[in-house]
């Protein structure tokens, strides 16, 4: 993702199609989904940490490596319908046996026109747009209170990674007390985005009360080490890339966690150019026109009996 459009995406100034999109994703994911790779499945022991902002927000347990997990054969969840497919694996080598009940998850979805999904927290999608949503589902925990995180290394642009911006809106109807957008763009254009909300989710089907905090570190190169080159990504970008990396984590040590229920759930929209731009809510517009008028319409009501008022104490006429 980085460059002009038709350097970064090989498609000149036409919008790849829903398909095509999943199809690409498909043969990428979960390692390199057209230059966005989850490496690690990270968790921390926060059972004696006070402040929720702490980075890192615990002791860190040895990470998954998702280079060393198994993962299912993908044509057993294709659903050309919904233009999705979801990705299921876990370690191979599990002597402790964490995951004998549960699995990683990597769902993708495209989408043929623009709408937002049913599930919270609804980002606004368009037909440019791929949703990859992470569920870790039935793992057992290492710690009373393990918070979990992913490493996320992404395509920078020659020595530079993408820019971050943190939009906020007074609108939270489709993401109950989340007002902050995150995004990363590549290109001044831009030539691509990955947006998600600070948010996650430990119950399914996710709402206000299973809430989970999210944070995400400085992006940063990711020089320290090696990372594994996905085929699809030497195809599009060649082999000599710069990468960035961060972290995002999920929850805080108080309050709702995985713990409760054993699942997290977190989601993000990757895309070719600009991305969408969330308006006003119509419940937040009703409000606003009811706050913004009423107070119109009572000084146009106050106004109107005044002058009734008046007109009918003038008829009366003066006994001399």
């Amino acid at each position: 993702m980085r460059g002009s459009v038709e350097h970064s995406w090989g498609w000149g100034h036409s919008a790849p199609s829903p398909l095509l999109l999943l199809t690409l994703f498909l043969f990428a994911a979960p390692f390199g989904l057209l230059g966005e790779k989850t490496r690690q499945l990270l968790e921390f022991d926060s059972t004696n940490v006070c402040d929720t902002a702490a980075k890192p927000p615990g002791t860190p347990y040895p990470p998954y490596s998702l280079a060393d997990f198994s993962w299912n054969n993908i044509t057993d969840s294709l659903d050309p319908a919904t233009l999705s497919a979801t990705f299921q694996g876990h370690p191979m080598n599990d002597p402790t046996r964490t995951f004998a009940n549960g699995s990683l998850a990597f769902r993708v979805q495209a989408f043929s026109r623009s709408s937002r999904p049913a599930q919270p927290p609804r980002l606004l999608h368009t037909a440019d747009t791929c949703q990859l949503e992470v569920a870790l589902v039935g793992a057992s925990p290492r710690g009373n209170r393990s918070l979990f995180g992913l490493e996320v290394a992404t395509l920078g642009q020659g020595p530079d990674c993408p820019s971050v911006q943190e939009q906020h809106s007074i609108d939270d109807e489709y993401a109950p007390a989340v007002f902050q957008l995150d995004q990363l763009l590549w290109g001044s254009l831009p030539s691509g985005f990955a947006q998600w909300r600070p948010v996650a989710y430990s119950q399914k089907p996710g709402g206000r009360e299973s809430a989970l905090p999210c944070q995400a570190s400085p992006l940063h190169p990711a020089l320290a080490y090696p990372l594994p080159q996905s085929p699809i990504v030497r195809a599009f970008f060649g082999s000599q890339n710069n990468f960035c990396a961060f972290n995002v984590t999920f929850g805080a040590s108080t309050g709702p966690g995985y713990w409760d229920q054993h699942y997290l759930s977190w989601s993000m929209l990757l895309g070719v150019g600009f991305p969408p731009v969330d308006g006003l809510s119509p419940l937040v517009l009703g409000i606003m026109a009811v706050a913004l008028g009423a107070p119109g319409l009572m000084l146009l009501v106050g106004g109107l009996v005044l002058l009734l008022y008046h007109k009918k104490y003038s008829e009366y006429q003066s006994i001399n």
